[in-house]
């Protein structure tokens, strides 16, 4: 398989805040803005394995900043790393000031993806291959998220997580 830059997998959703997706405080409901996150993580996905994907975890959603009714909201997904048949992706969310036109980093969030055939079964995806320092940041950090994911749930033992370990020993 041949592999793909993440600038190969980026998904970019940009939409207004409308007044029926707001709570009492005329900001975006956080499940709003989570769907927007799945749709943009979904086709980057997709792009990436051309194959049907599926959510299989929301690894970290950080809502730092109110997303204010009438804003325009900017939603950009690219895949991080590619495992053999999962694929993490990385969302950053931006919010345009209204004045200015300045983009301004909001939220982001970690989702898993899987490739999976017509009967849901999971298939290989191909690998990335990381250009940007960001990009190789979010790589190579992916490997330590998903080993830190798998000890959690119980299907990894910690002294097995070589990625976490490195991070404290010497």
């Amino acid at each position: 398989m041949q592999a793909n830059t993440p600038e190969q997998t980026k998904t970019i959703l940009t939409d207004l805040v409308l007044p029926s997706e707001t709570n009492p405080l005329n900001n975006l409901f956080g499940g709003e803005l989570l769907a927007r996150m799945d749709r943009a993580a979904s086709i980057s996905a997709r792009r990436h394995s051309r194959r049907i994907t599926v959510t299989a975890s929301v690894n970290h959603v950080a809502f730092n900043r109110s997303v204010p009714l009438g804003s325009v909201v900017t939603v950009e997904a690219k895949v991080s790393r590619a495992f053999k048949s999962s694929m993490e992706i990385y969302i950053d969310v931006w919010i345009e000031d209204r004045i200015s036109g300045q983009k301004s980093k909001a939220n982001e969030a970690i989702y898993t993806f899987v490739a999976v055939d017509e009967t849901g079964t999971p298939v290989p995806v191909p690998p990335i291959e990381p250009q940007t320092k960001l990009e190789k940041e979010r790589y190579e950090g992916a490997l330590r998220r998903k080993q830190l994911s798998l000890v959690l749930a119980g299907k990894m033992k910690p002294q097995d997580a070589t990625e976490l370990k490195a991070l404290f020993t010497d």
